[in-house]
């Protein structure tokens, strides 16, 4: 999420190499970044946040129970913790939080306000409540997980405990339960809708494409569909 005057990333699971690389493609720098908000402490959305911290010494923002549940290896954070739910600025950015249905110490996602538009980013989450939705209201672009297909999960590589946990309402969002979103819930006002996290042994891009955009056109919804992909960055987005 970036203004003229300020950037803020979301999670670091990346390395701080790969994290360069990806920023570079889209002409970006990470010494530019205003912030780092954190959704929950897992391993895939916070394990290139110790080298960050080393290397460019930005502030951290997460709630006050996830704090404590990274492990910063040594690096010494400028943390600045909330409670989930809170509503706080970043420059020129206006930030709400609120809790999401994940199995985390205190998950939250966020949406982003400025200069008139509004920018939802919604993953790790086992379904989606109605509070959930409250906050999607009124998105110009959503970002949100469609993770796995049902039936790709329950015959696949997965240990049964784990495929209990995705299916789980405090696991991930099936390419069902997006569709589902779609077809009832989704705003169309939404001129973007950006599904992500995609499961790598779980799902194809292919497949979710074509899930939403059966959602999509059973209400003669003009929101455009992207779905991004794990090895390289979307395009960036101009509103």
């Amino acid at each position: 999420m970036a203004t003229p005057s300020t950037r803020i990333l979301v999670d670091a699971g990346l390395s701080f190499k790969d994290l360069s690389a990806r920023l570079a493609l889209i002409g970006e720098d990470p010494r530019e970044l205003a912030a780092v908000l954190v959704t929950h402490e897992h391993c895939d959305h916070v394990s290139g946040l110790p080298v960050l911290v080393k290397r460019l010494g930005i502030p951290i923002y997460l709630t006050r129970l996830t704090a404590p549940a990274i492990a910063w290896n040594g690096a010494v954070p400028h943390v600045e913790t909330f409670q989930a739910g809170c509503r706080f600025s970043i420059g020129d950015i206006e930030i709400d939080s609120f809790t999401i249905p994940h199995d985390a110490a205190d998950p939250v996602a966020y949406t982003f306000r400025a200069e008139g538009l509004k920018i939802a980013v919604v993953t790790d989450l086992g379904y989606i409540p109605e509070s959930v939705k409250y906050h999607l209201h009124g998105a110009d672009l959503l970002v949100l997980e469609s993770n796995h297909d049902l039936e790709m999960l329950r015959v696949g590589p997965y240990p049964w405990p784990v495929k209990q946990r995705v299916m789980s309402r405090k696991g991930h969002l099936s390419n069902d339960d997006m569709e589902a979103f779609v077809r009832q819930d989704l705003d169309p006002s939404t001129a973007t809708l950006i599904l992500a996290h995609l499961s790598q042994n779980n799902n194809f891009p292919a497949q979710v494409r074509l899930v939403a955009e059966q959602a999509l056109g059973s209400r003669s919804l003009a929101t455009r569909l992207v779905v991004a992909e794990q090895r390289q960055p979307t395009e960036v987005f101009t509103l």
